[in-house]
């Protein structure tokens, strides 16, 4: 953190200047600390960019566009309690500096320019280094400050926990009580509206009861699990029956940062010392402490993937062992793919997670990984398009976590394990009534619980009862499963075992390996 103490030791305070804090991922005024240090150095301005060549991006969605508005209104308010409004811009980022220096002439252009780092988008990237240049060319100095414990520049993996610990550990900050900006720009600036979707590019609404966003919200969360919610969640996680309420439910809130990975660690840090009292822990707490130590791990880990997509964009494109390139590519059946991505598998807990997540834009980790590997393994599907479209239905949908999940569960890293989901036994395992299916899949809900998961399986008779004819009204499976996930686990362990693979495997491991011990890995 030495190098950021250095970067806003170099404004001074200046009563006139205009500081302009650019918000992005971190759509919040507690725990910010562009925010608090541009306060310090002079009057603020809070400005959220519209930006079409962003939300043009394949993997942006109008969800996604919905809660940033309404997680923005929320903002705008909490700023104007402290005598400042949100500035919005529709434009490319560099254009609207631009614009904004100009405007601010009077008071000497953009004081500084003060942000979080973003680890997005290989778009995003190449927007930064365009703001970097602009910057550099007109003289306005920008800080630049880390928050999800992401290293830039990043030496080495070694001791990578220990500096994501100490992130986490530096104090949270207070918002800041005093925002006022001078008379003049206050009555003479436009603050902007929010576009329409349409003026970005998203020709659709979002679907209706998303998440609410906004801070509050985010808090309201946040106690409720530490409180109550997260008891037995290690336990409760796994089925999307219970996951819904036995998840924190914060991800998305991370994701666009309406509350800090900082303040979620630390709250659940005390939470475990309140409960590990030892003259007062029953077994009830004992367990209660567990599944927020794993919900913890969970914490660290996404910083852990988050920094693989900070040291390597190009993973959001391209295979991490690269001598996996052409496997599946070249193969890509797009009725498949069609079937898959829109819950026609013929694998009713496949199908019912894909239609329960285009309609929540939610889905709990186990079933997420369950529908990437049923897309790269008995479909052989490239990751890449199935990931677009997990992306964009993805609600949280945060790139460093999302993309490197995406391979890792696709078997092109080189350095994890092979991982297929039977469908069926995933079905028995974590619906085993069927609730689950026969709620997203309409077509099953007659079809009794000892055929639920395998209607396929059932006889002419079986399938004019229970009002379901395979073929007709529900798929039977696209391939036979077994056959065609053993023959796709053989194919990447042939090519695995390759010289080339496997001196490419020790490269990534090196790069992007967690250090920590197999046994104190909680993040499942």
């Amino acid at each position: 953190m030495a190098g950021e103490e250095y970067v806003y030791s170099l404004f001074r305070r200046n009563e006139m200047a205009i500081q302009v804090v650019w918000l992005k991922r971190d759509l919040r005024i507690r725990d910010h600390e562009p925010l608090v240090r541009a306060a310090e150095a002079g009057p603020v301005c809070a400005l959220y960019i519209y930006e079409p060549g962003l939300w043009a991006q394949p993997e942006m969605d109008a969800a996604h566009l919905h809660f940033v508005e309404q997680s923005l209104e929320e903002l705008d308010l909490e700023l104007q309690e402290r005598g400042s409004r949100l500035t919005r811009r529709v434009g490319r980022a560099v254009h609207v500096l631009r614009d904004l220096h100009a405007a601010f002439k009077g008071h000497g252009g953009i004081g500084g320019l003060w942000s979080h780092r973003e680890t997005g988008l290989m778009w995003t990237y190449s927007r930064d280094r365009a703001v970097r240049e602009w910057c550099k060319e007109h003289g306005v100095l920008w800080a630049e400050f880390g928050q999800d414990g992401v290293c830039r520049p990043h030496p080495s993996r070694d001791g990578w926990a220990g500096r994501w610990t100490k992130c986490m550990s530096r104090p949270v900050l207070s918002a800041p009580t005093e925002l006022a900006i001078p008379e003049d720009l206050s009555s003479a600036h436009d603050y902007g509206r929010p576009p329409n979707p349409e003026d970005l590019g998203l020709d659709h609404a979002a679907p209706p009861n998303l998440q609410p966003a906004g801070s509050r919200a985010a808090d309201e969360l946040l106690r409720s699990f530490l409180e109550d919610r997260g008891r037995d969640y290690r336990y409760r996680l796994s089925s999307p029956l219970t996951a819904p309420s036995a998840c924190s439910r914060l991800s998305t809130h991370l994701a666009w940062g309406t509350i800090s990975t900082r303040r979620v660690w630390q709250r659940t840090r005390l939470s475990i010392r309140s409960l590990s009292c030892p003259t007062r822990q029953s077994p009830a707490q004992k367990g209660f402490v567990q599944d927020l130590e794993a919900f913890e791990g969970r914490l660290r880990w996404r910083g852990h993937f988050m920094q693989k997509l900070e040291d390597e964009p190009g993973l959001q494109y391209q295979n991490l062992n690269r001598t996996l390139d052409g496997l599946r590519e070249n193969n890509f059946r797009d009725e498949l793919f069609e079937a898959w991505s829109t819950g026609h598998t013929g694998w009713p807990m496949v199908d019912a997670c894909m239609r329960s997540l285009r309609s929540t834009r939610w889905l709990n980790f186990r079933m997420r990984a369950m529908l990437v590997s049923i897309s790269s393994y008995p479909l052989w599907l490239h990751w890449r398009r199935p990931a677009i479209h997990l992306a964009r239905h993805f609600l949280d949908f945060e790139p460093g976590i999302h993309f490197s999940q995406v391979q890792m569960q696709a078997g092109t890293t080189g350095i994890n394990r092979l991982r297929v989901y039977d469908p069926v036994k995933q079905a028995v395992d974590h619906d085993p009534q069927g609730e689950f299916i026969r709620r997203w899949i309409p077509e099953l809900a007659g079809v009794p619980t000892n055929l639920i998961h395998q209607p396929h399986r059932m006889s002419g008779a079986d399938q004019a009862q229970y009002g379901c004819r395979i073929g007709t009204d529900y798929p039977a499976p696209l391939v036979d499963f077994r056959a065609a996930a053993q023959l796709s686990k053989a194919r990447l362990e042939k090519a695995m075992r390759s010289d080339a693979s496997r001196a490419q495997s020790r490269l990534v491991h090196q790069k992007h390996g967690s250090r920590m011990p197999a046994s104190r890995r909680r993040w499942r």
